[in-house]
C-alpha cells in the first residue's frame, strides 16, 4: 500500500510531487524521499549563505521527512547527493558523514549536475527501509 508522507517541519514541495512516499508491504516498509534542499521550513526562504549551513539544513530537512514516516538515519539504505560543483564534495561529505555511523552507512552516489532547483548548491534524497 502506498502512503504519502507530509510534515510541516520540512519544506513544502515546490512542484507536483510529495516529500516522500512510503510503501507498506507485509513485512517491511520502504520510504522514498524527494530531494531536499536548503529551504527553511518555517520561513520558506533559502538558506545558502555558506555551504556548511546549507548542507546541515538539507540533512535536517531530510531527517524531518524520515521522522514523519517513523524512521531515522539508521533506516537509510541509499542516498543520492547532487552537487552544483564537485569542488564542494569534501565539505558536504564531512557534514553528511556526521549524520551516519561509518560502519553501517548507506550506499550512495554523489554527482555534479549543471543546475539544481532554485540554483542551490546541494540536494540529497534517500531510500529507507524498516522491517
Amino acid at each position: 500500500m502506498k502512503k504519502i508522507i507530509y510534515t510541516s517541519t520540512a519544506p513544502n514541495p515546490i512542484g507536483p510531487y510529495n516529500q516522500a512516499v512510503l510503501w507498506q508491504g507485509k513485512e517491511q516498509q520502504t520510504l522514498y524521499t524527494s530531494g531536499q534542499i536548503a529551504i527553511n521550513p518555517k520561513t520558506g526562504e533559502l538558506e545558502t549563505e555558506s555551504l556548511e549551513k546549507e548542507t546541515h539544513l538539507v540533512m535536517k530537512n531530510l531527517e524531518e521527512v524520515l521522522k514523519a514516516a517513523g524512521m531515522n538515519f539508521n533506516d537509510v539504505v541509499k542516498t543520492s547527493i547532487f552537487l552544483s560543483d564537485m569542488k564542494s564534495f569534501a565539505v558536504v561529505n564531512k557534514i553528511y558523514g556526521g549524520y551516519f555511523n561509518e560502519e553501517d552507512a548507506p550506499a550512495r552516489e554523489t554527482v555534479e549536475v549543471a543546475n539544481l532547483p532554485k540554483f542551490v548548491n546541494v540536494e540529497i534524497s534517500a531510500i529507507a527501509i524498516r522491517g
